[in-house]
């Protein structure tokens, strides 16, 4: 019994080392984990021990290993947190995708909302520079045919400039005195047909009275006068008007000068600022945006000077009065798409119809839609063709975007703005492909068939040798 006892004994004790040294080894493991989640390219959980095989000592019985290396052991997580996965790997992937355009989004919508306010607060620079551009790209191949005529490339200029504005200014000086010379005619017409819309109202079957017309008269008269303040401050609001479009005038003046005289060291200088990489590629947009420019205000010139002689020469044989300053209004409101059309036209139709009548009004918008559909179907894809093809829909919402931000001047912008970013859209689009084309040829395609097996076979070997 005696020895049976202590036979029963010894075996309990070394139970007891056992289950010490399991709870041990279990310690080490959950130690080995936790450091293998906090520090990146540890082992991975349940790998040998650092020093297994290698002949170092184990750990006394019950001593974690983190103690005997001389380390205090980490703490584990508690029993409701382990094993719960890591909080990004539970986000759907779609949600992450979501989530990633959203930031980019909003920096690009923050980035172009400062770029907007930056612009519209320094408008008149930025319209008085795109016109100057517009009239650039309608000068310089004027420039160019001097040129090889043999004039040196100031005198060239200078001719080419002065020319230009001085047309401008004659057109001008011609509209203003024809309005000034028919004024008291057009008065006279309009008061005219104000009489006769009074007599029609009185013998219309509206039932209308003399009193009502005169108490209508009456009240407009009286809302005019008191409104006597608001009228002038709105004429003081004309005239800083004109001065801020006179000053545009001056600074688009000397910006088509600079550009006509030295527009090709300016585009080197504006390349230089581009990073080295993207030199290239925007190197190439250049040219072609320019081509699409000259080529949509060459286009519209010509269309508008079109619509202007045949609409002119129908106001004209109707016996309108105005009709050059009409057909010069005609020119001006053409380079709005769609909406001036629509404006100079319905300026001449009221005209007609206070002139002469609803009988020779019907006729000028009869004259007005032919000429705009054959302009919009027969002109603008002859002339224009495919190197401005903008989407009607793309024109409507950059004209509208455009007289939101900067009025007429913004209109006038819009659509070449559109026309010149669509074309170097494209352009960049084709030159990514042919450089991610041209880097692969470069590279040469990889081996296959026999070829990839045989040189499989040839690192296998280099790295055993290795």
């Amino acid at each position: 019994m005696v020895k049976r006892a202590g036979w029963l004994g010894r075996l309990g004790n070394r139970l007891s080392r056992m289950e010490a040294r399991l709870q041990a080894r279990r310690a080490e493991v959950e130690a080995e984990s936790i450091g293998a989640a906090a520090v990146p390219g540890t082992a991975a959980p349940g790998a040998a021990p650092e020093g297994a095989g290698t002949g170092a000592p184990d750990p006394a019985p019950g001593t974690p290993a983190d103690e005997h290396a001389g380390h205090p052991a980490h703490t584990p997580h508690p029993p409701a947190l382990r094993g719960r996965p890591d909080p990004v790997s539970v986000v759907p992937w779609g949600m992450r995708v979501a989530a990633e355009v959203s930031w980019r989004l909003l920096l690009l919508a923050g980035m172009l909302w400062v770029v907007m306010k930056v612009i519209s607060e320094v408008r008149l620079v930025v319209l008085a520079f795109a016109a100057a551009l517009l009239v650039t790209a309608l000068l310089q191949p004027f420039v160019v045919r001097l040129r090889r005529l043999g004039l040196p490339r100031g005198l060239a200029t200078a001719v080419t400039a002065i020319l230009g504005f001085v047309v401008i200014g004659l057109v001008g000086w011609f509209v203003v005195w024809q309005v000034m010379e028919n004024l008291d005619d057009l008065s006279n017409r309009v008061r005219e047909g104000i009489n006769e819309l009074k007599t029609w109202a009185l013998d219309s079957p509206f039932h209308v009275t003399e009193k009502q017309i005169n108490d209508i008269a009456k009240n407009l008269s009286e809302t005019i006068g008191t409104n006597t303040e608001q009228i002038t401050s709105a004429g003081l609001q004309g005239v800083t008007v004109l001065v801020e479009v006179l000053t545009g005038m001056l600074l688009a003046m000397f910006s088509t000068l600079f550009l006509l005289y030295d527009g090709k060291r300016i585009w080197t200088w504006v390349l230089g600022l581009v990073p080295a990489a993207a030199r290239p590629g925007v190197a190439g947009a250049g040219p072609r945006a320019w081509r699409t420019l000259t080529a949509y205000v060459r286009g519209t010139v010509l269309v508008a000077l079109i619509d202007a002689i045949f609409i002119g020469l129908g106001i004209y044989f109707l016996k309108v009065p105005m009709a050059v300053p009409l057909a010069v209004f005609i020119f001006l409101f053409a380079f709005i798409p769609l909406v001036g059309a629509v404006v100079s036209g319905a300026l001449a139709v009221v005209v007609a119809l206070v002139t002469q009548g609803p009988w020779t009004a019907l006729m000028v918008l009869a004259v007005v839609l032919a000429v705009q559909q054959i302009e919009g179907h027969v002109l603008q894809p002859f002339i224009l063709g495919r190197a401005v093809r903008v989407h009607p829909l793309a024109v409507v919402l950059a004209v509208a975007a455009g007289g939101m931000v900067a009025g007429i001047g913004g209109a006038v912008v819009a659509v070449p703005l559109v026309a010149v970013t669509n074309t170097v859209v494209v352009y960049l689009r084709a030159y990514s492909r042919d450089q991610l084309l041209h880097g692969a040829a470069a590279i040469g395609p990889g081996p296959h068939g026999s070829t990839a097996v045989e040189q499989a076979a040839r690192e296998a070997g280099r790295d055993q040798r290795a």
